[in-house]
């Protein structure tokens, strides 16, 4: 599949990243039992979303000079559509982690280290779909349609069950891990195992890396295919991907105390897949613009989050 990644792209990309996670793990420590306040939370959000944009100026700089201003914008355009759809799908991601460490009763002072495997985790994982995506399309172009369809009917099925919630009391994956593996009746810190007598003892919160983990799998089997309606090209499917998971702790921090006010964001979120899915449909009959796409996503979700906190404005009324 052409793609624009040069190794010097893939390798100044790759720099980014690595260098942003040393400063997540060094400066603001990803470990460590201390809550992050709503402020330090709002603050980082903001750094990633402008190194997202940052590199997006950079990238269509570059291009401008290489290829030409009309594939400059087009390529600047793929990224910020890509990277405001998978950011806008991984607030579900922050939904599902919010009930995980509800559900295990995990003070907010522990869960840090808990996001930073999550999101390292992602990272690797959604690195391996993107080129298994990408190869699959070029070989296979009907695998669009399997993508668009499948995106349509996660879609209407997150519609018809957003008010419904999981008891994970009844999870399989929890049930068996209870099953097989000796865990300790309480949290031990931030330790994820322990030794007693001997014997070595997972903690619950291994149990809660595992859901989060798992979580991710799932919820990369819905974004990876949306991204792939925006653009073919694998290092504009990546990096879009990986900017927009990179900001994810951050954003998690932000949300954890006002979930409950974005009563609506799960319908935004629904109907974001449905349109992408539709998209991935009509391709070869009907192409929908990106500027199209990506005023329509942001519509979606700017109506879903305005409805939210009118709603919650009114009940607090």
């Amino acid at each position: 599949m052409e793609s624009i990644g040069s190794w010097w792209l893939w390798g100044g990309f790759f720099a980014v990243v690595v260098v942003m996670l040393a400063v997540d793990l060094l400066v603001l420590k990803g470990g460590g039992e201390r809550r992050v306040s709503i402020k330090e939370a709002a603050g980082w959000s903001a750094v990633w979303v402008s190194v997202a944009l940052l590199f997006s100026a950079a990238l269509w700089y570059y291009l401008d000079g290489a290829a030409g201003r009309a594939v400059a914008n087009a390529k600047a355009l793929e990224f910020l559509t890509g990277y405001v759809i998978e950011k806008s799908l991984a607030v579900d991601n922050v939904f599902v982690w919010l009930m995980i460490f509800g559900f295990f009763a995990v003070p907010v002072e522990l869960q840090r280290r808990v996001l930073l495997y999550g999101v390292l985790g992602a990272i690797v994982l959604r690195t391996v779909l993107v080129f298994a995506g990408a190869w699959l399309i070029a070989q296979f172009h009907w695998v669009l349609y399997l993508f668009g369809t499948f995106l349509l009917v996660t879609g209407v099925k997150m519609l018809w069950f957003a008010e419904e919630r999981p008891d994970l009391a009844d999870n399989p994956l929890v049930k068996w891990m209870r099953r097989h593996l000796r865990i300790t009746p309480a949290l031990e810190g931030e330790r994820f195992l322990v030794r007693r007598g001997g014997l070595l003892y997972a903690t619950p919160l291994l149990l809660v890396l595992v859901l989060v983990e798992v979580s991710d799998v799932i919820f990369a089997v819905d974004s990876i295919p949306a991204i792939f309606a925006v653009t073919g090209d694998p290092f504009i499917v990546l990096t879009s991907n990986i900017f927009a998971i990179l900001g994810l702790r951050a954003m998690y921090f932000l949300l954890v105390d006002v979930a409950d006010r974005f009563a609506y964001l799960k319908y935004g979120l629904a109907l974001i897949l449905v349109f992408i899915g539709g998209k991935m449909l009509v391709v070869d009959f009907c192409p929908i613009p990106l500027p199209v796409s990506l005023a329509v996503v942001g519509v979606i979700l700017a109506g879903a989050v305005g409805l939210s906190l009118l709603k919650t404005r009114r009940r607090q009324a």
